[in-house]
């Protein structure tokens, strides 16, 4: 998610979905070889089949270079030159093509759910970086599969897929207010605990719990510590191992400095 943040003002290339394709790839592939390689006349192209019946093949592998050229003109294009196209709607069909395309041997689906957080964030919809659709897609594999063959199956129909991946966004945002509610009771309460007359803390240490339990990713240092509240070092380093001796934070194993970050279970050990 970091690297598709860092290139999502920047027009998609064959170059970046395959620089892409390694990212997600590396580490994971049976020939190593394969990573960020279109796959070629010499791979085993990989069809799609219901029984006996085949329902997809995908195109020749001599094709690959030129659809993923089109694919990327496609992610790229404005509505002045192709029409009115909603944002959501151009992710998804981005999605479909890749998975329709098989442009690799293996991550092939990392990488369109990839290039799906990318062309979202593209057109502005900065919300979906915290949208999590992997989760209920694995839910139900097979319904992601039955869109891409209702898709097949009535003459390249994209609705069917389009209106299943609307479906699987839409739980995914009910997904995340579900948890933001969650977070926002939890803060206050532990907001409202930092502050009972009970709690021997002083209020560098207060504060630096509120902090930290805002945003999983916020973390300390001793040096940080003693800047941010104008203390000496050895002051904030003890502040900072009263709090991990009460279980309110946890040392982050690190290399130099030492990392503090907020205990995960923070309520509890407040006993809220």
């Amino acid at each position: 998610m970091g690297h598709i943040k860092e290139t999502a003002n920047k027009p998609l290339t064959p170059d970046r979905v395959l620089h892409l394709h390694r990212l997600v790839a590396e580490g994971t592939l049976d020939d190593p070889n394969d990573a960020g390689r279109l796959e070629t006349s010499e791979h085993s192209r990989v069809s799609v089949w219901d029984q006996d019946v085949q329902v997809h093949m995908p195109p020749p592998a001599e094709e690959l270079p030129q659809r993923l050229q089109e694919l990327s003109d496609f992610a790229n294009s404005q509505d002045s030159t192709t029409g009115y196209l909603p944002p959501p709607v151009r992710a998804i069909i981005i999605h479909f093509m890749f998975g329709y395309d098989h442009y690799f041997a293996d991550g092939n689906g990392r990488t369109a759910r990839s290039l799906f957080y990318w062309s979202m964030l593209h057109e502005g919809y900065w919300l979906s970086e915290y949208v999590t659709i992997s989760r209920n897609l694995r839910q139900s594999p097979s319904k992601y599969a039955t869109s891409y063959l209702y898709t097949e199956d009535n003459e390249s129909d994209l609705t069917y897929f389009i209106h299943y991946q609307l479906e699987v966004f839409l739980r995914a945002l009910n997904d995340l207010d579900a948890h933001l509610a969650a977070k926002s009771q939890e803060l206050r309460s532990v907001r409202v605990a930092l502050r009972s007359e009970g709690l021997s803390l002083n209020h560098r240490q207060i504060d630096t719990l509120e902090w930290l339990a805002r945003d999983s990713s916020h973390n300390t240092s001793v040096s940080s510590y003693a800047h941010r509240y104008h203390v000496g070092d050895q002051t904030a380093r003890n502040d900072l191992n009263e709090l991990t001796a009460l279980g309110h934070v946890n040392r982050i194993k690190t290399d130099v400095p030492t990392l503090w970050s907020a205990n995960p279970n923070l309520p509890h050990t407040l006993e809220i």
